[in-house]
């Protein structure tokens, strides 16, 4: 066996011990929320996906259990169960105890690893209360289990492999309850990312099991995810419910310097453009990097063939960046040996080469792709000259001076009752909808850190117009100074003037309605919002119920008979029916909505970019039919749509 491919104990390097996981363990998966529970999952898949990497594993299963654990496990080489020299214990037993104990540190045993800025398999079985694991290698199946990061006993050979039998890895875990809020895994939050996966390594089979939930049949729920195409299925996934301007989809991948490079786009009539980054399978949302080159290197070759083949004389100058990407639908993934991510985070590629090899291979590539499909490359043109010409009319109109006083007025909106603090991590921003509504907020609210905005009906739909038309809305520029750090790609998370914003919307169609308007505009123009977890909904009771001097407050029909049944010995003394924010009293509103010590608020985080932009396009866009679809399945029992 060659140097290249060796995986035993040797490989396996110590960079530190496991230490104070469980004491702070926010350090380790950034949050004990449902995020980081689920982190946990991504960690152990990882793992697999890496193998898939080196060439050695082809399916890879995930399952909820009923019990609340998750087991992974994949045809691949199998964790090491030999002895690591300077421990002196079976090498499966370190990886599972020692933080930062694998395989990723070098190139002989993983060519590219997207885990290798992970924390690794160890903080999960760190912060699980029971680990198990089965280790089929070496011509037999070895066990291990962990309780609470320790091992409990020895590594056993439990009995020697069957002549066809593969070899692979499934470790099943329990994550601790002491630890996190909730330990109640989301099966549309894994598929999410799973579903990814698949695209980002084509051929990879990846299952997702629920055994919680049974088909009629009595089967568990499943869904399989593989990808032949890899990332042009991903792009085609994307433009479902979008109208393509060509019908293909234009792929190509190069490799340089042993950094692989894969891009594949589609143009889309909508206004809106839909582009996501990747390296080494791992969503850099903040771009890096590969998105500088790739989005330099397009707007040059654009230019270049307008110019050559005259179609840029309508508007006497180049195209910029912005009237390209206009409604593009781009997936650009880089492989790379050594990632450097800025941050434990691994939000944004730092390789400075990577910049060059993107632009190179999307210069040549693209260039060549233009060349060959001259009507594609002129819709694409032609398309972005349109942008192009709205751009240049909106400038001349002055209505872009709108953009300007908008993002640099110092007045805040005459509506906006501010707070006293100064601080934005203490600082509250209620947007109210309806005056009535906002004028109850505003008598109820702790003005020390409470401000509200009402805003009047519904929103403009920003899906569906530039930025020149969007501006025009008083009450999008009424939010846009309110929050006070700009719009689009002059924000500036830094400046946001209140680090919790809260949607007062109505239980109702139209509440859920105005809350979709406006986290459409937030995910389109105030991204970082979102991915700050700054943004969140109010869940105000439907219903207050009063027996015997006690007051109990319910969110759904449901609650309200439990409550009336079982508190109120099915004879309370009055059922309240809120049927909106405005037509509670300021006291009202304060107790159920307003007061910390009281309220139930939601937070709105974007955990799949690509997940949120299809669903943006669904409910937003312009095609009818999959909106349709989406109501018809999801309206009977959704009561919110997480993103």
């Amino acid at each position: 066996m060659s140097q290249e491919s060796e995986y035993g104990a040797g490989q396996i390097q110590v960079l530190e011990g496991l230490e104070a996981v469980r004491k702070r363990p926010a350090m380790y998966i950034g949050s004990t929320d449902s995020r980081g529970l689920h982190h946990l999952v991504y960690e152990v898949v990882d793992n697999s996906i890496d193998e898939a990497l080196a060439g050695h594993c082809d399916e890879i299963t995930v399952s909820i259990n009923e019990d609340d654990s998750i087991s992974v496990a994949d045809d691949g080489r199998g964790i090491p169960v030999d002895t690591h020299e300077e421990y002196d214990r079976p090498a499966l037993e370190v990886i599972l105890t020692v933080l930062h104990a694998g395989g990723k540190f070098d190139n002989k045993s993983y060519q590219v690893s997207g885990g290798l800025h992970g924390v690794g398999v160890s903080v999960v079985n760190a912060l699980s209360s029971r680990l198990e694991t089965t280790v089929k290698r070496d011509g037999g199946v070895y066990e291990h289990a962990f309780e609470i990061g320790e091992p409990i006993g020895d590594m056993e050979r439990v009995r020697d492999m069957e002549p066809d039998e593969e070899t692979g890895t499934e470790i099943q875990f329990w994550p601790d309850d002491d630890i996190f809020e909730t330990t109640d895994m989301s099966f549309s939050t894994l598929s999410n990312r799973l579903r990814e996966l698949a695209f980002l390594n084509s051929g990879v089979r990846i299952t997702l099991r629920d055994e919680r939930e049974r088909t009629e049949d009595g089967e568990a729920v499943a869904e399989t995810y593989e990808y032949e195409g890899g990332i042009r299925e991903f792009v085609e996934y994307l433009n479902e419910t979008r109208s393509a301007m060509h019908e293909d989809i234009i792929y190509f991948e190069d490799e340089d310097q042993n950094v692989r490079v894969e891009v594949a786009m589609q143009a889309t009539q909508e206004l809106q453009g839909s582009i996501h980054a990747f390296a080494n399978n791992i969503n850099t949302r903040e771009g890096g990097t590969h998105l500088t080159g790739f989005k330099t290197a397009l707007t040059r070759v654009v230019n270049d063939y307008g110019n050559e083949n005259n179609l840029l004389s309508d508007i006497e100058e180049n195209l910029k960046g912005e009237d390209i990407r206009e409604g593009l639908t781009a997936v650009v993934s880089v492989k790379h040996p050594d990632p450097q991510f800025e941050g434990q985070t691994k939000t944004k590629l730092g390789n400075s080469e990577v910049r060059g090899i993107v632009e190179g291979a999307m210069h040549d590539c693209l260039g060549t792709y233009f060349e060959e499909h001259p009507d594609t490359a002129q819709a694409i043109v032609m398309k972005a000259v349109e942008a192009a010409k709205a751009r240049k009319a909106a400038q001349k109109a002055e209505e872009l001076t709108r953009r300007k006083s908008a993002l640099e007025s110092t007045s805040l909106p005459g509506k906006l009752a501010d707070c006293q603090t100064k601080d934005p991590e203490e600082a509250e921003l209620f947007i109210a909808e309806g005056d009535s509504a906002g004028g109850s907020a505003k008598q109820a609210r702790n003005p020390e850190f409470q401000a509200v905005l009402p805003i009047k009906g519904k929103i403009l739909n920003v899906e569906k117009h530039r930025l020149d038309r969007i501006l025009e809305n008083d009450e999008i520029r009424n939010m846009i100074t309110g929050i006070g750090a700009g719009i689009g790609d002059e924000f500036d998370v830094e400046d946001v003037r209140y680090k919790k914003i809260i949607m007062a919307t109505d239980a109702d169609v139209d509440g859920a309605h105005i809350r979709t308007l406006m986290l459409t505009f937030f995910y389109r123009h105030m991204r970082p919002l979102l991915e700050g977890g700054y943004v969140y909904a109010t869940q105000p009771p439907l219903y207050r119920i009063r027996y015997r001097g006690e007051t109990y407050d319910a969110m759904t029909d449901a609650e309200r008979d439990e409550i009336v049944e079982e508190k109120c010995d099915g004879n309370p003394s009055q059922v309240q029916r809120f049927k909106g924010l405005g037509e509670m009293n300021p006291e009202q509103l304060w107790e159920t909505t307003m007061n910390p010590e009281n309220r139930i608020l939601k937070q709105i985080t974007v955990e799949d970019a690509a997940a949120a932009d299809k669903m943006f396009s669904v409910l937003m866009g312009d095609a009818v039919e999959p909106r349709k679809q989406f109501i018809k399945e999801n309206a009977p029992e959704a009561e919110w749509i997480d993103i």
